[in-house]
């Protein structure tokens, strides 16, 4: 596979020269980008795929909501509605996508919109609501709304900057791109990564960022659903396993290392799930010969499925910074909001 991908390497160039025309258009303010008074933070990545923007977002919301009043606007990937919508609790993930519903399940005192015109949604979220700072989910490539701070993610075995373009790598756009960056998070690291290992991938990025964080996902004890269930007791029960998200191997190895006897179902990320399948994952569960048997599922997709099967739970997660990098990092978002707020 890899090797076919380095075959497309001439589609590769094409594609770099097209977004590098986009970006100096941008650049040089040929094409209009639009700025607001209040701040607007953007996360996203390079690289298509998961590299755990959900997780960051939410630790954004933990780390502001009890200082400014937030606003999340997100384009509701995969959804099948294209208006301006605020998320209430009447909408599926079928209308929203499944990551504004989480948002907004999770978090019931801050406000969360989808629109594909990012720019014309800021003006309608500030029209309709007295918000302080905005967050724009998985829009670094959104070159319409001038963001006043950008967070970089790109995972840990999978950087940036030993990447490609499309469709030779994963890079939506030149490693160049990166330069637009406030702060860059390696995530999805191991608790036990060096200082020197760090050093070394800071060094790489040096000219890119000055500021370069490591963050890691911390696993919750217990399990979300119909009844508390403990992480430690999962090896008692046979498990299912559903995941339609982009990268699930953290997951995998999370409940390798638990010694979870699961069996796992892949589907493709943002997956909406049909009747059969469903059904299917229905007469897979009862084949399950456990006394004590679950259908396990990531957050994301159990805002899709916990209406449609029983037994279903979730394990929720959390973006941790390595060391001291946590008080780093918040000083520099809250001296960024300070700035522009006086």
């Amino acid at each position: 596979m890899k090797f076919f991908r380095f075959l497309l390497f001439p589609l590769a160039i094409l594609y770099d020269l097209v977004t590098r025309i986009r970006n100096f258009l941008f650049d040089v303010k040929f094409f209009k980008q639009t700025s607001f008074s209040i701040p607007v933070i953007v996360v996203g990545n390079l690289s298509v795929g998961g590299t755990g923007k959900t997780p960051q977002i939410e630790y954004l919301i933990r780390l502001l909501n009890n200082q400014f009043k937030i606003a999340i606007l997100s384009r509701g990937y995969k959804r099948q509605t294209k208006d301006f919508l605020k998320v209430n609790s009447s909408h599926t993930a079928i209308e929203v996508g499944d990551e504004p519903l989480q948002f907004f399940k999770k978090f019931k005192d801050i406000s969360v919109y989808v629109d594909t015109n990012r720019a014309e949604g800021i003006k309608k979220i500030l029209k309709q609501n007295s918000v302080e700072i905005l967050l724009l989910d998985d829009a670094f490539q959104h070159r319409k709304v001038k963001g006043s701070f950008y967070i970089l993610l790109t995972k840990l075995d999978d950087l940036f900057v030993n990447d490609y373009l499309l469709p030779t790598g994963n890079l939506r756009e030149s490693r160049r791109g990166a330069k637009r960056a406030n702060a860059i998070i390696v995530t999805k690291c191991t608790d036990d990564l060096t200082e020197n290992q760090q050093e070394i991938i800071r060094n790489k990025m040096k000219n890119y960022s000055k500021n370069v964080f490591f963050t890691t996902i911390y696993y919750a004890k217990s399990l979300s659903g119909n009844k508390s269930i403990l992480v430690e007791d999962l090896k008692n029960y046979e498990v299912l396993l559903l995941t339609g998200i982009a990268n699930p191997g953290s997951l995998l190895y999370f409940l390798d290392s638990k010694k979870v006897n699961y069996h796992h179902l892949n589907y493709p990320d943002h997956y909406h799930f049909s009747s059969n399948d469903i059904e299917n994952i229905q007469l897979k569960f009862d084949a399950l010969k456990g006394l004590q048997k679950i259908i396990l599922t990531t957050e994301k997709d159990f805002v899709r499925l916990n209406s449609f099967l029983k037994n279903s739970y979730f394990i929720e997660i959390e973006t941790t910074f390595l060391g001291n990098q946590k008080v780093q990092f918040d000083n520099l978002i809250l001296s960024h909001i300070n700035s522009l707020n006086h």
